[in-house]
């Protein structure tokens, strides 16, 4: 990954310390709610009422839903990813997410709400480190008309939610 040097460790062993392979992709969404009605289903379980395709296999939580500390596995491939609240603030719309799929990338997303006149917008920011030249083809791929995409069909589907309280059905 990158350049690196050799660095002992403690016990000796060999270290690798490297440059990062990073990216950070971002995007502004309008979401057809307030935030105190949009926040809580940006929740591993709640997605299942609204995201096409999202079917954790397991989620680790206290009250049932997102909290700081909640654990969540997708499935995925060539590895499962496994996320982590981190940073959970119903009251300021402020969610961060750690995700990692082992010995591919780390992933750190932040989505932060705001009152608008329309509902909500919504800052949605993925940032992807490499930790293999796998990772780095992942990241490669990570563009950002590719996100753009992702991103929009997420917005189309929360908003689709929002509206009617029904999930979106997308053609197969």
């Amino acid at each position: 990954v990158g350049s690196s040097r050799p660095v002992c460790s403690r016990a000796g062993n060999p270290m690798k310390v490297t440059k990062p392979h990073r990216v950070t992709r971002s995007y502004t969404q309008t979401l057809a709610g307030p935030p105190e009605e949009v926040f809580p289903l940006l929740c591993p379980v709640r997605e299942l009422d609204w995201v096409n395709g999202w079917n954790p296999d397991l989620v680790v939580t206290e009250s049932g839903f997102a909290e700081i500390d909640c654990v969540f596995v997708t499935p995925g491939t060539p590895e499962d990813a496994v996320w982590v609240v981190t940073h959970h603030d119903p009251d300021h719309g402020h969610l961060e997410l750690l995700k990692l799929i082992t010995g591919v990338v780390v992933g750190k997303i932040v989505i932060r709400l705001q009152a608008i006149a329309e509902g909500t917008s919504a800052d949605v920011s993925y940032t992807y480190t490499a930790l293999s030249p796998h990772g780095e083809a992942a990241i490669d791929g990570f563009t950002q008309e590719h996100f753009d995409r992702f991103m929009k069909a997420w917005e189309e589907e929360l908003n689709h939610y929002l509206l009617t309280g029904e999930k979106l059905t997308r053609p197969t």
